[in-house]
């Protein structure tokens, strides 16, 4: 297992450079998009990756207001020039002790006049890129296998077999309730369908996991822990590409302004958000451990039994900032500390590699850990690893610089779970539980949990 560099935990964050202009959005293809650039300059490319992922093409639109943002601008330039040369004209001439002619000066006020509208015209035209732009998902890799939905997805590759029993397996709703770990109808009365409460072994296994995988990243894999808010500013969910596209899957306080996270990849990304990285200071590898809160409506009739697919989890994330040249790496050493928990827990898992029409908007590259769940007889996601390329650094307005005096350059990011809580738990159950009722505790875990085994009731 390659062990990463990360930064001292006395200072773990490095003192960047805030970026020029910082807060402030330096138009089309600069920060918070997808670039204009690569757009207007290879737009058959982009519209074929856009069809990849099963995404409407509204490249004719968006380089129409392009060409006119630029044929507005190139205009109020030519007109500045002109006032630029009238200007000194007058100031020489006014320094002979001559007054300007009547029309010049009426002259000037209507370029004035003029210039204004014109940048009055860019500005309208630029937010109605921006809109166009903010909503248009990273272009796949060329390695990602083509496909619009789950059914193209590759099995990678698959670790251990499913157990066999030689008793009928309980669902993990079922054990929980039996045991005494999960009650589902107190989480309904206190917050809504759902929802679910944890008790005792139960609760202490959730708390155990998390306290197990953080050291687990943080001792061998080579990451630094940090704690993160939960809410955060909507330009933070907008750097990371939660925002504008998937509003309707996140909660929001609307009278604070601040949204839930539905992932710590949300608030990560955005430790450098405006900054200039300094030299020699990539790769900064990050876990966190944070609740996660995602609106399911949409899922409804989907995965409604037991804790599967919720409102609100824990999840364990890691995340990379790394160099473009190093990032195809950097998500395989990713992945295979995600690995490393599953093969830890002993529990079967496969490798999937998403096809283009299944990755997330912000990925350019994923592969899928899916555990075998025993009493579900089901494989479940239990993370997620993306390459997102420079699509997150861009739209957060992030930068590193190579070398000292270099210029800066968008560095790559990578996350991945590592790993999500509700359902890792939901296989060690299933898997783990035995004949006369009980649940037998993973040995890597009974140092944290204290016990080897949950009894039966």
């Amino acid at each position: 297992m390659k062990v990463g560099v990360s930064p001292s935990p006395l200072s773990p964050l490095p003192q960047g450079e805030a970026w020029p202009q910082a807060g402030v959005r330096a138009g089309p293809g600069q920060t918070n998009m997808l670039s204009i650039e690569l757009i207007r300059r290879d737009p058959d490319f982009v519209k074929s990756a856009l069809e990849s992922r099963g995404e409407e093409d509204p490249l004719g639109e968006l380089l129409t207001l392009d060409t006119n943002r630029r044929q507005a601008i190139t205009e109020a330039d030519e007109l500045r020039a002109r006032r630029n040369q009238v200007s000194r004209q007058v100031g020489q001439a006014r320094g002979a002790g001559q007054e300007p002619p009547p029309d010049v000066v009426a002259e000037m006020r209507q370029v004035g006049d003029q210039i204004s509208r014109l940048e009055q015209d860019a500005g309208v035209l630029e937010e109605q890129i921006s809109s166009i732009l903010m909503r248009l998902p990273n272009i796949p890799l060329p390695d990602v296998p083509k496909g619009l939905d789950e059914e193209s997805n590759v099995i990678i590759r698959q670790w251990g077999e499913p157990a066999t029993l030689d008793f009928t397996p309980v669902p993990h709703w079922e054990l929980g309730e039996r045991l005494g770990l999960i009650d589902f109808e107190r989480g309904v009365k206190i917050s809504g369908s759902r929802f679910y409460t944890m008790f005792g072994a139960g609760a202490k296994l959730e708390r155990s996991l998390i306290a197990w995988m953080l050291d687990l990243h943080t001792r061998q894999h080579g990451y630094t822990e940090v704690m993160l808010p939960a809410l955060v500013k909507r330009e933070v969910m907008e750097g990371a590409g939660n925002l504008p596209k998937f509003s309707d899957f996140l909660y929001h306080d609307e009278e604070a302004g601040l949204w839930m996270i539905p992932t710590a990849e949300v608030p990560i990304t955005n430790l450098y958000r405006d900054e200039i990285i300094p030299p020699d200071s990539l790769p900064l590898r990050y876990v966190a451990q944070t609740p996660c809160f995602r609106n399911e409506q949409a899922a409804a009739g989907r995965d409604t039994r037991g804790i599967k697919r919720v409102h609100q989890f824990n999840k364990v994330e890691m995340y990379k900032f790394v160099t473009p040249e190093t990032s195809e790496d950097e998500l395989e050493t990713l992945l295979a500390d995600a690995e490393d928990v599953c093969q830890k827990l002993e529990l079967p898992y496969r490798v999937l590699q998403l096809c283009t029409g299944d990755i997330g908007f912000q990925s350019a590259k994923t592969y899928d850990i899916e555990v075998w769940s025993a009493g579900c007889q089901e494989w479940l996601e239990v993370s997620s690893c993306s390459n997102c390329t420079d699509f997150q650094a861009r739209r957060a307005n992030i930068r590193y610089r190579p070398a000292q005096g270099d210029r800066p350059q968008l560095p790559h990011t990578i996350n991945g779970s590592g790993l999500a809580l509700p359902r890792v738990v939901i296989a060690i159950l299933e898997n783990y539980q035995q004949a006369d009722g009980t649940i037998v505790i993973p040995e890597v875990l009974r140092p944290y949990t204290g016990f080897d085994t949950i009894p039966a009731q």
